[in-house]
Parts: structure tokens; sequence; C-alpha cells
């Protein structure tokens, strides 16, 4: 008989369990409604302290003023954001590559972080659907919102739920499985190529110029390389070594390339002038 009053009471306790449960989701969704739910959406839990959220989704173009009369967007998570997953994911490599050095670490967390895979994990999350912006505001004109509101985010969870609650939504919710992680971290973008081809398309001379190597106490190397098309400094990169910072000269040039239209002409022009 006690064994099955037991059962009894044990059923009993669960059937309140969840009815309790069901009343609270019930007054959760009538007292906070959408912001939660879609921020949840997002993060696959619920956010403890919203405004935190709603800051990191507010482009600076439609900036609030505070109670303090500054103006807030999400500029200050962002640059938090950026910190807390550096550091994150400088974490998983260090743990995942144990015989691989800095020079590879560093070019896969460049991979990881740079622009095009944080715009690209923006909207594999949905966060892009959230973004508060003036509204003839696109990628097109600004292509680092979808990246930058992804940093914010990150930002924005470590005020509410502190670093660890950082790693695990990069990565479970980022990276949902290592490969995802691998692929992107391993990438080989030969930047260098893809600009001699453009550079001998145009019949533009190039030159990569080593400003200067400098050693730590450590003994780690810096490579500082300048880049020059038809004599005219264009870009600059740092590196580990020779190739990794020619590598880095070469990905902004192509970027200030690939942004401007007239840059072939612009540089013809400074050229000339140069000559005379």
């Amino acid at each position: 008989m006690a064994v099955t009053m037991q059962v009894l009471y044990s059923k009993d306790m669960i059937t309140k369990l969840k009815l309790n449960f069901i009343n609270t989701e019930r007054l959760f969704s009538k007292k906070r409604k959408e912001p939660f739910l879609s921020f949840f959406k997002v993060l696959g839990f619920y956010p403890r302290n919203i405004d935190y959220y709603l800051l990191a989704v507010r482009h600076k173009s439609i900036s609030i003023q505070g109670t303090d009369g500054k103006l807030l967007n999400n500029e200050r998570l962002e640059f938090l954001g950026d910190a807390v997953l550096n550091s994150i994911i400088s974490d998983i490599l260090y743990h995942r590559y144990p015989d691989e050095q800095e020079g590879f670490l560093t070019n896969a967390r460049s991979n990881i972080v740079k622009r095009d895979t944080l715009n690209d994990l923006c909207m594999q999350i949905g966060l892009d659907r959230l973004l508060i912006t003036i509204p003839h505001l696109t990628p097109d004109k600004s292509n680092n919102i979808y990246g930058n509101a992804l940093e914010a985010l990150i930002g924005a969870i470590y005020l509410d739920y502190g670093y660890l609650k950082c790693a695990e939504f990069i990565k479970e919710r980022l990276f949902e499985n290592f490969d995802i992680l691998k692929q992107t971290a391993e990438e080989n973008d030969n930047y260098k190529s893809g600009l001699l081809e453009w550079a001998q398309k145009n019949r533009l001379e190039t030159e990569f110029r080593l400003q200067t190597e400098t050693v730590n106490a450590d003994n780690q190397h810096t490579f500082h390389t300048r880049l020059l098309i038809e004599g005219i400094n264009i870009s600059e990169g740092m590196g580990a070594n020779k190739k990794e910072s020619q590598q880095n000269a070469a990905a902004q040039a192509l970027k200030i390339i690939n942004a401007n239209p007239d840059f072939i002409t612009e540089i013809a022009e400074k050229a000339n002038a140069q000559k005379k």
C-alpha cells in the first residue's frame, strides 16, 4: 500500500509541475511576448535582461537618446563582443589543434571572425531579421552591419549571462558541429593569387615590399609588408611570416578594389602624376 501511495503521489506531483509550467508559460507570454520570443528563436534560450539584446540590434543610424543624453546604439556592445568572440575562438582552436603553431592558429581565427563569415552566421541564425536600422540601409551600402550585430549580440550575452554562456552559444549555436568550424578555420583564401590575376588582366604592375621584420622576446617574428600597384601605396599587411603578411596586404587591397569601381582610373592618374 505504501508503495502504491508513493507512486500516486509522484504522478500527482508531476501533474502539478506540468500545470505550473503551463501557467508560467502563459503568464510569461502575456507579460513579455514578442521581444523575448524573437530572441529565443535566435539564441536558443530566453534573455534575462532584454534591454541588452534590444540595444545589440540597434544600428548607429537609428540611435536613441539615453536618460543621460548620450546616444545609444550597438557599437559599445560590438566592441565588447568582438573581444569575447576572439577569446573564445582562440580557446577552441588552441585545444582543437594541439600540434599547430601560432601562424596557423592566427590564420584560422582570422577566417572565423572575418566579416564575411560573421555576416553569414548572422543570417544563418536569423538575427538579421531583428536589426533596427534606418529604412534604406542595406548590406550593400553598409556590408558590416550583420557581422557587427552578431558581435554586439555576443556582447549582450556576456553581460546577461557571462563568459561560459557565450562559449556555449558560439560552440552549439553558431557552429553546431565541429566540421563547420573546421572547414571555416582551414579555408585557404589565396588573396595574393587573386590579386596578381586581377593585376595581370588589367596590365598593372604590383610589388610586395617588406617594410620591417621584428622579433619579440619569445622569438616570434612579425613581418610588415606594403603592397604597391603602379608604384602607388595601396595597402599593408602583418603576419608571422612573409607569405602571411603578403596575403593580408592582398586581402586588404582586394577589398579596396572591389569597393571602388573607379580604382583603375584613379591609380593611373596618380601614377602619371608621380612620374611628372
